[in-house]
């Protein structure tokens, strides 16, 4: 699975390789084959609110925009099934500058802010969405339970990112992150 990072931001304090584990993590959990390739982009507030306003039609930055390319689903190319020909997912565009409010209210790090943001950006690369109430509880519902078995798994996987939060805003359910968004 080939997952690069580019951060065009000007903050490096922003743990790269742990983007690209969690995201690695979000789509071996979602059983998308090995051969697919995503990009994730650090971007500043400038970039993701041009990208909002351009692509959206919505004032102001954002805390993370996904740009599905071939927009592939769960299941696609099992990773147990034969190979297939490699596939880009899309690109995950995040800004830190605007995660770091969301982060701060909600009491955790930045770097669990831009973990979840990673999670929620693959799940809507791959066709997840929360247009209705419905949708939008299984969508939040998916990408809690992802992150939090990530960090339940870091241990034997052998890895280790910081420790998981605890507390409800740190696994913020779709109200929760309303009520956070643009403040």
């Amino acid at each position: 699975m080939s997952i690069e990072v580019f951060n065009e931001s000007g903050r490096g304090e922003i743990n790269e390789e742990e983007l690209i584990d969690v995201a690695r993590y979000a789509l071996w959990t979602l059983d998308v084959h090995l051969s697919a390739e995503l990009c994730i982009h650090i971007v500043d507030l400038a970039t993701i609110e041009d990208l909002h306003v351009r692509w959206m039609d919505l004032p102001g930055p954002t805390d993370v925009m996904s740009f599905p390319m071939d927009e592939l689903s769960p299941g696609w190319g099992r990773k147990d099934g034969p190979p297939t020909s490699p596939a880009m997912l899309g690109d995950i565009m995040l800004c830190p500058d605007f995660a770091q409010g969301q982060a701060d209210r909600a009491g955790h790090s930045l770097a669990h802010e831009l973990d979840l943001l990673t999670v929620h950006g693959v799940l809507h690369l791959l066709g997840f969405d929360h247009v209705t109430p419905e949708d939008e509880q299984k969508m939040f519902s998916l990408q809690n339970e992802i992150l939090a078995n990530w960090y339940d798994s870091q241990e034997e996987r052998g890895v280790t990112f910081g420790p998981k939060p605890s507390g409800a805003a740190a696994f913020p359910s779709a109200a929760d992150r309303d009520d956070t968004q643009g403040q």
